[in-house]
């Protein structure tokens, strides 16, 4: 496996020097912006990713102000506490995609997030988790949310600003060129190869996971 130094290189020479790697490569939130950031954003971009899955973004982007609306914000007790008459009215709803399964997704992931308060809150939780870790935090994602396994979970804490890797195709393709995966990653193994990798890179750059992923990314694509 190359250190990170080679692979910033490789990404360097791929993209006009050092400056301009530099340039499209952005850092996390601090845990405390974080932490900071309101429940009902957190629940809105779970839920946007959630409904952007097999569509195209842009019909979802158009169309956010009309789910911002008919999800009352996102606020937490409103969706979690979702009665037959409101679900039924969002089928028919057509500010927003008529998914039963994806509308039923907030109502659960408002849940999930009520609970979170019990455990310091939503935002010391989850953008409080060690990067180190995040492998573990995408897997509970998984668990205890709903409809957040996959690239889901990831590409929403992203857009969060919470510090992840997005193991896209081009991130794969470097982490196959290193060895440390053979194929996409699937098992709770290769998952944990994954990890093991980015923690090395980070202790060797001391870089963020969000900047590490990026210049995997930018040495194949």
């Amino acid at each position: 496996m190359r250190s990170f130094d080679e692979i910033f290189q490789i990404s360097a020479e791929r993209h006009g020097g050092t400056e301009a790697l530099e340039a499209k490569l952005s850092k996390p939130k601090t845990a405390a912006e974080l932490e900071a950031t309101p429940e009902d954003r957190w629940l809105a971009e779970m839920s946007k990713y959630i409904f952007a899955t097999g569509l195209n973004w842009t019909v979802i982007e158009k169309k956010w102000p009309g789910f911002e609306e008919a999800f009352h914000g996102f606020d937490l007790g409103r969706c979690a506490f979702m009665d037959d008459g409101m679900f039924d009215s969002l089928l028919q709803d057509t500010r927003i995609v008529r998914h039963g399964a994806k509308i039923q997704s907030v109502r659960d992931n408002a849940a999930f997030l009520l609970e979170l308060r019990e455990e310091g809150g939503v935002g010391k939780v989850l953008g409080g988790w060690p990067s180190d870790a995040f492998a573990d935090l995408l897997e509970m994602l998984k668990k205890r949310g709903s409809r957040l396994g996959g690239m889901t979970g990831a590409y929403s804490m992203r857009m969060l600003g919470r510090d992840s890797y997005i193991l896209s195709k081009d991130v794969v393709a470097r982490l196959i060129a290193e060895g440390v995966l053979d194929k996409a990653p699937g098992s709770k193994a290769s998952m944990k190869a994954v990890q093991a990798a980015f923690n090395t890179w980070m202790d060797q750059s001391g870089r963020s996971l969000t900047e590490i992923s990026r210049v995997l990314a930018l040495s194949t694509g």
